[in-house]
């Protein structure tokens, strides 16, 4: 980079040691070759300055490492400063005192002497190396070539200071001087002090130009866009009131005006809330002192807007007469009593009372069952607008509660937004899949709508946009949901829930009778004369085509079939007539999806039935055991859950809990290995309720005896054998009988359970009610004729007043 040649020899006593009045400098770097004015207050620095004035007027200036220390000490100030001449002192009337110094020479401070009037520092000066390089020349003409460059962009940088700069050839007194006129951090102002080596130094200073340079040219773009917009916006302000000015002496109307003249007429006219109407007068003052168009006008407008446009106090006219809204529910949905029941209460509660509250449904079921169009019926029903908002996936509270005005684009919440549209305020207001929502950085929607839903607080909503309180409580809400796992407890607690199960045969039979078949044939250009279903073609589709708890997917069968009939009829000019029979059905549909009636063809070992609720309705749930050599282990398949294996367990220690009564050895169970599968083993499967079918599965593979492929069961089983209720028992009963079941076994507590089921189905189907898995057993397991399952042998893991006696087999329930 550089040759060192030589030193410079000492020429006069600013290159010995010397002991210097030491003046702490803040926020400020002073270079060699450079006149600086101080401003000093700190009583040590002006003892300082006048002790030097005194002597020889020569000081050292050294920089501060913070600037916020008032009292600086050793540790305060850098090691490296400037040795410098006082070439004027003046006293000012406030007491603080006004230096001119001029830099000279670079030191190193070896030592701080702190007196009482000021601090004294030995100095050492720094010789710099010579420099007799090549590049001397070419770093020089570069750094006056950036500085001439700043110089263009920097106004505050006279001509004459660029043709001294232009002037100067030594390397170091050049570095020095550049640095000093520019507006560097002190960080970097010190950094270059130290840079004893004059290359070095150069290097350092052209990176910290080319770097300042950059962010001043970026300063300037920003502030060049910013005048340009401003000059920009006063532009269209003075054409627009030069255009106001022509058309006043032209005798034209003023736009602006004649638009506030408007919206002041629609705000006596409009009524509110006293809030809302306080707030859109004191908005209203607000935009007739605000400029035509200017952003912050047409924010106020749109507020104003907003709440003129909200229904305050317009109500629908509500339907009174129960037996026309009753017809209108029988109409439009088969079954469904329980939702139909409460709708046709709040009618009646309505009639005798003036002012109600809206009730707060939740309706709950698998998919296709009618939810949410049971939502229109209900609006139908009772004369009221339906507002339908769907809540999947929604994850932003301001979703529901908007945007404060503060933000660019703010509006109003969906709730607010769809009584806008509906424009009356005692809507049915549809939150349809609210179990879908989700949480993330934006807020949770679900704790929004804790005010929105209950009925003690939604008389005064605040969304964020309006600021003001508008009453939901006229509103009519039902929310809609698949499960109530997704749905927050608290959320659950403000909503009166009312599940739909899913529909039996017969149900689904009369809805396509009804429903879906004359719609699907309307809907695909047909007559009653082109197509004709049996009533075995109906009852096919429904037991071979689809496996679902609603109707949706039997819906798009009968469309499927609809279709391919119109495409032979259009062949036909339209005189075509088909009867879709059980037999024909495969022509349109193709082979059967499903078999109907999952039981087994024979009775099986270790073969036992349970039932499973489901998201979309009941299954049955096979579960198969097979006992083979080895050494007690027990395996458990089928992507069970953590409660399903837990079960399995339980079943076992039953099972060898009772080994003796059950004729088995005492220690069986170690010399061989257990396996218990459950098919469809790509299907997660979760809960309790298979714990009595696992016992019978197991029981049965261990002695050897088939179980009663007729027999389903559901239940929960304790070690000690007792049999604990379970949930969703109407599904279960239902995918029971849809499978071809004919007897079924429930925990004695779910008895009460049975009034929800169909009278239709429970005659064709035996409820069998169990208290101890001994009955089940009893009942489940197929034994030769004379034979008993249990023997007289007592078990000592079983305390006898829980055994049943062997008379006292499972009874079936009976239907009062």
């Amino acid at each position: 980079m550089f040759n060192i040649t030589k030193l410079k020899k000492p020429m006069n006593d600013l290159e010995q040691k010397l002991s210097l009045p030491l003046l702490p400098l803040r926020d400020v770097v002073v270079f060699p070759h450079m006149v600086v004015p101080l401003f000093v207050g700190r009583s040590k620095s002006v003892n300082a300055l006048s002790n030097a004035m005194n002597l020889d007027k020569r000081i050292c200036l050294a920089t501060q490492k913070n600037a916020g220390v008032d009292s600086p000490g050793e540790e305060d100030i850098f090691r490296i400063g400037t040795i410098g001449i006082v070439l004027q002192l003046l006293r000012l009337p406030d007491g603080t005192v006004k230096a001119l110094v001029e830099g000279k020479k670079r030191a190193n401070i070896t030592r701080f002497t702190d007196k009482e009037k000021y601090i004294l520092g030995e100095v050492e000066p720094i010789i710099e190396p010579e420099i007799t390089d090549t590049e001397t020349e070419a770093v020089n003409r570069t750094v006056v070539g950036m500085f001439e460059e700043y110089a263009k962009i920097n106004k505050n940088i006279s001509k004459d200071l660029i043709t001294n700069v232009s002037a100067i050839t030594d390397v170091s007194q050049l570095a020095d001087t550049v640095a000093a006129h520019f507006n560097f951090k002190i960080q970097d102002k010190q950094d270059l002090l130290e840079a004893v080596a004059p290359m070095e130094r150069m290097a350092l200073l052209f990176r910290l130009m080319q770097a300042e340079i950059d962010i001043y040219q970026t300063e300037q773009r920003i502030k060049g866009r910013v005048k340009k917009q401003m000059e920009k916006t006063q532009r269209d302000y003075y054409l627009n009131e030069q255009m106001r000015a022509i058309q006043q002496e032209m005798g034209a109307k003023d736009d602006h005006k004649s638009e506030l003249d408007e919206l002041q007429t629609r705000i006596k006219r409009k009524r509110m809330s006293k809030e809302a109407a306080a707030k859109v007068r004191q908005e209203f003052k607000k935009l007739k002192l605000m400029a035509p168009m200017s952003a912050e006008g047409t924010v106020v407008r749109n507020y104003i807007d907003w709440l003129i446009n909200l229904p305050w106090f317009q109500r629908s006219k509500l339907q009174t007469d129960i037996e026309k809204a009753e017809a209108i529910l029988e109409e439009d949905h088969y079954g469904l009593e329980k939702p139909k029941e409460r709708i046709l209460e709040y009618l009646a509660v309505q009639k005798l009372v003036k002012k109600i509250r809206g009730p707060i449904l939740c309706f709950v079921g698998p998919p296709g069952v009618g939810k949410t169009s049971l939502a229109k019926s209900v609006a139908r029903a009772t004369g009221r607008v339906l507002v339908r908002l769907s809540l999947g996936g929604v994850r932003d509270e301001a979703e529901i509660r908007g945007h404060r005005r503060t933000y660019i684009g703010a509006m109003p919440g969906k709730i607010i937004q769809s009584l806008k549209k509906a424009k009356v305020n005692n809507p049915v207001f549809c939150l349809d899949e609210v179990d879908k929502m989700s949480i993330d950085f934006r807020g949770d929607p679900s704790a929004a709508l804790l005010e929105v839903l209950d009925p003690e607080q939604n008389f005064s909503f605040n969304d964020h946009y309006l600021d003001v309180d508008y009453d939901l409580s006229d509103i009519l809400f039902i929310t809609t949901a698949n499960n109530l796992q997704g749905i927050p407890l608290p959320l659950q607690d403000r909503m009166e829930v009312i599940r739909l199960s899913g529909y039996t045969e017969y149900d689904k039979l009369h809805i396509a009778k009804g429903f879906l078949v004359p719609k699907q044939t309307e809907a695909n250009g047909l007559t009653e004369e082109n197509i004709r279903f049996t009533t075995n073609a109906i009852q096919t589709i429904i037991r071979r085509y689809t496996r679902e708890a609603g109707v949706r997917n039997l819906e798009r069968e009968f469309a499927s079939v609809c279709r391919k009939v119109a495409r032979e009829v259009t062949k036909d000019d339209g005189k075509k007539s088909l009867k879709i029979t059980a037999q024909s059905i495969q022509k349109y549909l193709g082979v059967h999806r499903f078999r109907y009636g999952q039981q087994e063809e024979k009775d099986e070992i270790g073969m036992a039935t349970g039932l499973a609720w489901t998201q979309v309705g009941g299954e049955l749930l096979s579960i198969e055991t097979v006992i083979m050599p080895g050494r007690g282990k027990l395996t458990v398949t089928g992507k069970l859950g953590d409660v399903m294996q837990e079960s399995a367990h339980a079943a076992l220690s039953y099972a060898r809990s009772r080994a003796g009564r059950l004729g088995l050895k005492k220690h069986f169970y170690k010399k061989v290995d257990i396996h218990v599968h459950v098919p469809e083993g790509a299907t997660p499967k979760d809960g309790p309720s298979a714990g009595i079918t696992m016992v019978t599965s197991i029981v049965s593979a261990l002695i050897k005896r088939p179980v009663r492929r007729s027999l389903a069961m559901t239940g929960e089983i304790t070690l000690r054998g007792r049999i604990l209720p379970i949930g969703g028992l109407k599904e279960k009963i239902l995918a029971a009988h849809r499978g071809g079941i004919s007897e079924v076994i429930i925990p004695d507590e779910n008895s009460k359970d049975l009034k929800e089921i169909p009278a239709k189905i429970l005659k064709q189907l035996v409820v069998i009610t169990a208290s101890h898995m001994d009955e089940v057993l009893t009942r489940a397991i197929i034994l030769p004729s004379g034979d008993t399952l249990f023997t007289e042998e007592d078990d000592e893991m079983v305390p006898p007043e829980l055994i049943p006696k062997q008379e006292e087999a499972a009874k079936p329930f009976q239907m009062n």
